[in-house]
């Protein structure tokens, strides 16, 4: 959310009670006329709106609270009086930024994105194939170990994406989360959407009004059961003020669990899994507000609670504890990643905001500044150059475990990329052009590709809140084996601040996000689908017949051990491999990662692999295991879920990671 305070509403002049419902009911029909018809969806994959969500639920703004003229109420009643202000406030929405609009946007990128992609050839660049509408905004996501995705965000106060629809400086009921989940497997229709509203909490803002936990904005990570924990979010008010807030999702049950708060509020912090299955907080504006960064790191579960391994043991009530390390970044949400020598790298925003933390020992190391091109020059608003929310991506170094990580993003005037390996900074090969909110995932055969980017923070290239972008940020990027990038096919919707992007089970990119871009193309504003997904397919899934994966007989293995799996297709496997799910927002994904896995043995249809061979290497939780061929495709994933033996989980348990 922007740290700029949304603008006030509009002063309206008031109307005759007596001549108010005939002339809302008269206005209401010309705005409904002049938007036109809905656009439908068209291409492979794609329905009408109307097919696809025959029962979509009622827009909440239709069960918002609104400001109730005195007058009216005293004349009309109460809900009728409630009608008109809710009249009022649909007619002014369509009067700044008209459905007509939106539909003709969605109709000229759609078109855009046909010519520009016809020369592409889908084996060598993938294709773009799917586009349908979401329930969600999707701010943050994460793949769930049981294959679907949860989508969460905020209960929008704005329609009209030249202002600010999130509440970052409200306080009260309005300052809401919301959650879904979508199930792949369902389709993209209503029906594979479900709602998973947070917990209800009376936030410390004085206003005592229970709603559901403002969450967005916060960081997350998962814990070794494949639950996710999410920490801070939006307490409201003076620019962005941080929450206490501390919770988990249990995908098995779908249920979230409320937890203890942290010791200090975060808006806008990073969350990463140590090697030891522990959560690392650090960094986020505190509960004083925007400009108040916290360098108080926190750690959870707190020592008196065992790791938990199991999807039986359900963290509830359980808190944080306190490590006397600081971590004092200067700008919010660093990139955080655990790495092959078991330590944390926290890699700020800032060049000379750089380290390495040793948990165990609660220590911490200076690392190197980063040479950024635009390294000691002022910034766009005149203060301190800093990357705006750019991807970082820990690079695939084989069986043991990642030992560098690649920057690149958050700087639209420098298109290096920049990898941090042995305590040095190595300038790479560049993309290309500068970039920011940007998106950069590893794919299961071990290469990159970057969707999403923009200008700046709410800048798509023609000004803050202006949707009109420069439609280069449309075009991803891919980074092959050699370190070498090109650029391939574009996205429907170009999408920059709150994008996100995930890999999913059978292989294919689900990109969502952006909730501005999501509301200046929504088919239907009157509806609640006003987020959208889009599905990217690698060439590897146009390259010919990929491996098959079929059971995998011990889902639950311990480290250097066999995983043994059943294949049909044992003859075309030449690579087996484990991906890490992706839980990411604000282009900070502390969850990848990328291991080779030896083949040990083949018997007919049966493979015994060989696990990662510690906890450093790979930290313990759920992973996707996908099979190979010699031309990189790769099968569906099975989970796997790494876990120490039992013995070893207790000690480290009691004796605090």
């Amino acid at each position: 959310m922007s740290p700029d305070n949304p603008p006030p509403p509009a002063r309206r002049r008031l109307v005759p009670a007596i001549g108010l419902c005939a002339a809302t009911a008269v206005a209401a029909s010309m705005a409904l006329v002049s938007a036109g018809p809905v656009l439908a969806h068209t291409g492979h994959g794609e329905a009408d709106h109307e097919d696809a969500f025959p029962h979509a639920p009622a827009s909440r703004a239709a069960t918002a609270p609104v400001a109730v003229d005195p007058e009216e109420a005293a004349t009309l009643g109460k809900e009728h009086a409630e009608e008109h202000a809710r009249t009022r406030k649909a007619l002014a929405d369509v009067g700044e930024y008209p459905q007509t609009t939106r539909s003709a946007r969605l109709a000229a990128l759609t078109a855009s994105q046909e010519k520009a992609n016809a020369p592409f050839h889908a084996a060598e660049f993938g294709r773009f194939r799917e586009y349908f509408q979401s329930p969600d905004f999707a701010a943050h996501i994460a793949l769930l170990p049981t294959g679907k995705v949860l989508l969460f965000s905020f209960e929008r106060i704005e329609t009209n994406p030249q202002k600010e629809p999130a509440p970052t400086d409200t306080i009260g009921e309005e300052n809401a989360g919301r959650a879904w989940i979508w199930d792949p497997s369902k389709g993209t229709g209503a029906a594979a959407f479900t709602e998973k509203q947070p917990p209800v909490v009376n936030m410390p803002d004085g206003k005592n009004e229970p709603r559901p936990a403002p969450f967005f904005c916060a960081g997350h990570s998962y814990l070794p059961n494949g639950m996710l924990g999410v920490f801070g979010g939006n307490l409201g008010g003076n620019g962005g003020s941080g929450a206490k807030l501390s919770l988990v999702f249990d995908p098995w049950a779908e249920e979230w669990y409320l937890n203890k708060d942290m010791s200090v509020g975060r808006w806008y912090p990073t969350v990463v899994t140590g090697a030891d299955g522990r959560q690392v907080i650090m960094s986020g504006q505190s509960e004083l507000g925007w400009g108040t960064p916290t360098p108080v790191v926190e750690r959870f579960p707190a020592a008196a609670h065992p790791v938990p391994f199991d999807k039986g043991i359900k963290p509830i009530g359980w808190g944080v504890d306190r490590l006397a390390t600081e971590a004092p970044f200067k700008w919010d949400y660093p990139h955080l990643f655990s790495l092959r020598d078991g330590k944390i790298y926290g890699l700020g925003r800032s060049v000379d905001q750089q380290w390495s933390f040793d948990t165990a020992a609660d220590t911490k190391t200076d690392l190197p500044n980063r040479p950024d091109l635009n390294k000691g020059k002022s910034g766009p608003d005149g203060g301190e150059w800093r990357r705006n929310y750019g991807s970082a991506v820990p690079l695939p170094a084989g069986f043991r475990g990642p030992d560098s990580v690649l920057v690149l993003g958050g700087d639209r005037d420098d298109p290096n990329t920049y990898r941090l390996v042995g305590g040095k900074w190595n300038t790479e090969k560049p993309r290309a052009f500068g970039r920011t909110q940007d998106d950069t995932l590893l794919l299961p055969n071990g290469n990159l590709l970057t969707v999403n980017g923009a200008f700046d923070i709410r800048d798509y290239g023609n000004g803050p809140y202006n949707p009109n972008a420069d439609l280069k940020y449309r075009q991803v990027e891919l980074r092959d084996e050699n370190g070498d990038w090109k650029l391939g096919p574009v996205q429907r919707l170009p999408r920059g601040y709150h994008s996100n992007a995930l890999v999913l089970p059978d292989g294919r990119v689900m990109i969502t996000g952006d909730e501005l871009q999501q509301l200046a193309n929504d088919p239907d504003i009157d509806d609640n689908y006003n987020g959208s997904i889009e599905i990217y397919e690698p060439a590897y899934l146009h390259q010919g017949s990929r491996p098959s994966l079929g059971l995998v007989l011990n889902p639950t293995v311990g480290y250097d051990e066999r995983i043994t799996v059943r294949t049909s297709t044992p003859d075309d496997v030449t690579r087996a491999v484990l991906l890490a799910p992706t839980t990411a927002t604000h282009a900070v994904n502390t969850s990848q990662r990328h291991l080779e896995l030896r083949i040990k043995s083949r018997s007919g249809n049966f493979l015994e692999l060989q696990a990662p061979p510690s906890a450093a290497a790979a930290p313990p939780g759920h992973y996707m295991l996908f099979l190979l061929n010699e031309e990189g495709a790769p099968s569906r994933a099975g989970w796997v879920q790494l876990r120490p033996p039992a013995d070893t989980a207790g000690k480290a348990g009691a004796a605090g990671g």
